[in-house]
């Protein structure tokens, strides 16, 4: 069992019930890395059984492959690093002149899900100018590349 040495804080108790879970249940690396087992399926009925078993077993396994997939691309593309922190900073200052007062728009109040929509769509030409399409992409490919085995 691997335990991180990072304390997630969570505000929700069943995310925190899932993320305890999610750690728990990680497998050996040893066994999840072993290539002895390597052996093309006969049928495309016993690669799929045999796929939606290993997903099972492996699941938290493949979570953290993801997520570090994930931070690589972060990682290795300041650009797109930026655009989050950019996106996540203007969705942090809301928050705090919404703690002070209410924002009006043409004498309506505006909701905070109707802040974070407008900074979304805002974010959206920063974020394909940084390539985060093209980092998610890479990322899916590379995590069924992963699962597959190839």
């Amino acid at each position: 069992m691997m335990q991180l040495p990072m304390q997630l804080q969570l505000a929700s108790p069943s995310a925190r019930e899932w993320v305890t879970r999610q750690r728990e249940n990680v497998r050996p690396w040893t066994v999840f890395f072993s290539t002895q087992k390597y052996k093309l399926p006969l049928n495309a009925q016993r690669w799929s059984k045999r796929m939606i078993k290993n997903i099972e077993y492996f699941q938290s396994n493949y979570m953290f492959v993801f997520i570090v997939l994930i931070l690589y691309c972060l990682i290795t593309s300041p650009l797109l690093l930026l655009a989050i922190a950019a996106s996540l900073g203007a969705c942090y200052i809301l928050a705090l002149k919404n703690a002070e007062k209410k924002i009006v728009v043409g004498g309506h109040e505006v909701s905070m899900a109707h802040q974070y929509a407008v900074v979304g769509v805002l974010s959206l030409p920063v974020f394909y100018i940084a390539g985060a399409g093209a980092a998610l992409f890479w990322v899916l490919d590379t995590s069924l590349h992963f699962l597959s085995g190839l």
